[in-house]
């Protein structure tokens, strides 16, 4: 980056600290965020700031929110009886534009994944299993990526839910194997769910 002034390969090594920027894309971002009104750039720069003050975790079923519990927690129109599992909270604001799914939520926070050192115990398990400790839950619907890593946490949870007389479901595979929730569209999410089996 020495070919640049240091303000801008400063710019450019935060930019490409993303997900999925290379050095390619973070240059045409700076070279972007110079030409735009100043204005504009204190903006994002308030609203980067703003989001990573105000947006916490709630701390019943783990989705970002601004209140704790969450508006999804608290809302009594809310099927108290059936929680979808899902590894982030993209993915719950992906199920609720289908407008398919009306029971609870609860983020994981990733998924199973050793060759990248995260165990069990590195994603919110535990609090998954106090949840449905309480006895009102009778259905899990396990909504992980249909990849590996997906596929793994759900046969983990699934063995660690069923003793515990919870009937436990997964999202059809009308989503791409190997692919991410995030880059389907509402209708495949939703058949998706209708579409789901019993483990």
């Amino acid at each position: 980056m020495s070919r640049y002034v240091q303000p801008m390969a400063d710019l450019i090594e935060q930019l490409m600290r993303l997900p999925s920027i290379g050095p390619k894309t973070a240059q045409r971002l700076a070279f972007h965020i110079l030409k735009i009104p100043k204005e504009n750039v204190e903006r994002l720069a308030d609203a980067l700031i703003d989001a990573k003050n105000k947006i916490i975790s709630c701390s019943v079923c783990g989705n970002i929110t601004e209140q704790d519990p969450c508006s999804i927690c608290t809302d009594d129109r809310r099927d108290k009886t059936l929680i979808a599992v899902v590894e982030e909270s993209k993915d719950v604001i992906l199920l609720e534009r289908t407008g398919e799914f009306h029971g609870l939520y609860h983020v994981l926070g990733g998924a199973i994944s050793p060759m990248d050192g995260i165990g069990p115990d590195d994603i919110s398990i535990s609090g998954l299993l106090k949840r449905l400790s309480h006895g009102t839950v009778k259905e899990v619907i396990i909504a992980t990526d249909p990849n590996i890593e997906g596929e793994a946490t759900s046969m983990y949870l699934a063995r660690l839910i069923k003793p515990l007389d919870i009937k436990v479901t997964r999202i059809a595979h009308g989503l791409p194997v190997g692919g991410d929730l995030e880059y389907a569209d509402e209708v495949t999410i939703a058949r998706a769910i209708e579409g789901r089996r019993e483990l």
